[in-house]
């Protein structure tokens, strides 16, 4: 295939315990997941269809990062989430493997975008937006029982039990399957609980889930 000019490296993740990576399709991320995030963001705390909005891939950022703090914003926050990883189906009946997001985002712009009825891609999908860990081959992790949480410089800001999840990763699945073309590649970023909160530069986030690979990043 003859391109115009060189195209864009793959984008990828680590997979913990081996040299082989995991190539990024598509990033989808779902909205007003946890009950009590809905409440402290003021929404309705019934059950609904699901929200979804995306990212690019080139959002992702690894684990030790340093971010430079983005522009046009004043009020940058932080939403920790667990991430799942889509493979082929044969493998882990399609749940490749799992990892600890952190979906950054532009409350400003977002608000503004909120009260005039736009779209949210200026708040949410916008450079360095979306860290990730590693990912964790799903066969070698029971996450029924898991907590997810996120310190920022040491302190826990959010903390929550994974199965308080409004919509489960299941009913994510088969929504996206549907829906939205979900394949081997994507990654789905779940939502996140109530504390999100703002970061200035200096700052470290980190988050965890028992069982996977942490993220750690710093703003500068």
């Amino acid at each position: 295939m003859d391109f115009a000019f060189p195209p864009s490296d793959p984008i990828s993740l680590p997979i913990a315990g081996t040299d082989k990576r995991f190539p990024v399709r598509r990033i989808y991320c779902v909205g007003k997941n946890y009950a009590d995030h809905v409440a402290e963001m003021g929404g309705d705390i019934e059950r609904s269809e699901p929200v979804f909005f995306t990212k690019a891939p080139e959002t992702l950022v690894h684990s030790g990062a340093d971010i430079p703090f983005p522009p046009h914003t004043d009020n940058l926050h932080y939403e920790v989430e667990l991430v799942v990883a889509i493979g082929p189906p044969e493998i882990n009946g399609g749940i490749f493997a799992y990892g600890v997001g952190i979906d950054m985002t532009r409350r400003d712009i977002q608000a503004k975008a909120k009260a005039k009825g736009g779209p949210w891609a200026r708040a949410k999908n916008f450079h360095l937006s979306a860290p990730c860990s590693a990912l964790t081959m799903a066969d070698k992790v029971d996450l029924s029982s898991a907590h997810i949480v996120l310190r920022k410089n040491g302190d826990i800001v959010q903390h929550s039990a994974l199965n308080k999840l409004i919509w489960s990763v299941d009913e994510i699945i088969a929504y996206l399957t549907k829906d939205m073309d979900l394949q081997a590649g994507d990654l789905i970023y779940t939502g996140t609980p109530a504390g999100v909160g703002p970061v200035t530069i200096g700052d470290e986030l980190s988050g965890g889930i028992e069982g996977l690979e942490r993220i750690t990043v710093r703003f500068v």
